[in-house]
C-alpha cells in the first residue's frame, strides 16, 4: 500500500460516492497513478451489491458530528493523498426543520480536524459545495460574487467553504449545481432529476413543472472527471491549490425546459408540461429563484468541456433501456 497513492471519498454510499467509486474500479485509466480506495458511510453499511462492484475498496463507518470513526481510518489506511468529501444533509426542507444538525454535518470541521492530526499537510481536499450559496437574483453567478444564501441548506455550506479556507491549506471547493445521471449500483432513495421527469412524463398525465427557477444542471460523469483531473493535477505537480469553482452544465435551465428535454428525448407529448411559478407551492424552504453560474473559470482551469443536458439525457436514458 506504501508504494500506491491513497484516496478517500467521505460519504461513498450517497450518489456522487458511487459514481465516483465505480468510475475508478471500471477504468485503470481514472487517475495517473496507482491507487488504494476508502470510503466512509454513516447510517446504512454498504450493500453487498457496492462492495462486488469495488472489491479493492476498503470501507468504514464515519460520524462526521462528532469525528467517531476517523481513528480507525488513521490506523488501517493511514493518511490520504486525496480526499473527496461528498458527505452533506443535502435536503434544503430537512436543514430547514434542524439547522444544528445541517451546520455539525456540512461543515466538515471534525474531517479538517483529523486531517490535521498527521504530521503533513499534504492532503487534498476537493469538498462539494453548491450553487445555493447564492442569492439567486441575477444570472451565470461567478466564483467572486457575494455568498448570500436564501435558506439554511446554503448558509451551512457557505459556513463549510469558510472553514476550509481558514484551516486548511490544499484544496478544491467544488461548487456543484443539480448533479443528474444514471442510478447508482446500489440504488439510492433520493429522488433523481431526470428519471422522475421521465416517469412523470411517461404516465400522459398534465404535469406541473416550475417555469421561473432557474440551475445549470451538471451531468454526474462530468462531476468524476473534474475530481479526477484535480486529483491528477495535485499528484503530479505537487503544487497546493487553493481552488474555487462553478461545477454546473453549460445550460441554465428552468424545470420547464428540463422536462422539456426530457420529453423530446423520450418522445413524449410536451403538452403535458404544465409550466407553474415556484411562488405557488410551498416547499417548506426559500429557494433562490436564478442561480445559474458562469463556468468559464472551470473550463479554462481545468481545460474541461461540460456535457450540455441534451448530450446527459440522453446519456441517462440510454442507461434505462
Amino acid at each position: 500500500m506504501s508504494n500506491k497513492k491513497k484516496l478517500l471519498i467521505i460519504g461513498g454510499t450517497g450518489y456522487l460516492g458511487q459514481h465516483l467509486l465505480q468510475s475508478i474500479s471500471e477504468s485503470d485509466k481514472s487517475f495517473d497513478f496507482n491507487l488504494s480506495m476508502a470510503f466512509t458511510y454513516h447510517s446504512s453499511p454498504p450493500s453487498h451489491l457496492l462492495l462486488q462492484s469495488v472489491p479493492q475498496a476498503i470501507h468504514f463507518q464515519v460520524d462526521l458530528q462528532t469525528g467517531q470513526g476517523f481513528d480507525s481510518i488513521s490506523r488501517t489506511f493511514g493518511q490520504p493523498d486525496v480526499v473527496v468529501n461528498c458527505a452533506a444533509l443535502s435536503i434544503p426542507r430537512v436543514c430547514e426543520t434542524d439547522p444544528t444538525v445541517a451546520m455539525s454535518v456540512n461543515v466538515p470541521s471534525s474531517l479538517v480536524k483529523w486531517l490535521s492530526s498527521f504530521t503533513t499537510s499534504d492532503t487534498l481536499l476537493i469538498h462539494l459545495s453548491t450553487d445555493q450559496v447564492y442569492e439567486g437574483t441575477k444570472s451565470f453567478y461567478k466564483e467572486d460574487d457575494e455568498t448570500l444564501p436564501v435558506n439554511v441548506y446554503g448558509k451551512s455550506k457557505v459556513a463549510a467553504e469558510e472553514y476550509i479556507i481558514a484551516n486548511w491549506s490544499n484544496f478544491a471547493i467544488l461548487r456543484s449545481s443539480i448533479i443528474f445521471g444514471p442510478q447508482t449500483i446500489s440504488p439510492v432513495s433520493k429522488s433523481l432529476p431526470v428519471q422522475w421527469m421521465d416517469n412523470v412524463l411517461a404516465k400522459g398525465q398534465e404535469t406541473e413543472f416550475f417555469h421561473d427557477e432557474f440551475r445549470c444542471p451538471v451531468y454526474v460523469k462530468d462531476v468524476v472527471n473534474i475530481i479526477q483531473i484535480s486529483s491528477n493535477r495535485w499528484i503530479s505537480d505537487g503544487k497546493k491549490m487553493r481552488l474555487l469553482l462553478n461545477v454546473g452544465g453549460p445550460d441554465r435551465l428552468s424545470r420547464v425546459q428540463m422536462a422539456e428535454v426530457v420529453a423530446r428525448v423520450r418522445g413524449y407529448d410536451t403538452s403535458l408540461i404544465k409550466p407553474v411559478s415556484a411562488s405557488s407551492i410551498d416547499r417548506g424552504v426559500k429557494s433562490p429563484a436564478d442561480i445559474s453560474m458562469d463556468i468559464s473559470k472551470l473550463i479554462q482551469t481545468l481545460d474541461f468541456t461540460p456535457t450540455s443536458f441534451h448530450d446527459g439525457v440522453k446519456l441517462t436514458i440510454n442507461n434505462l433501456t
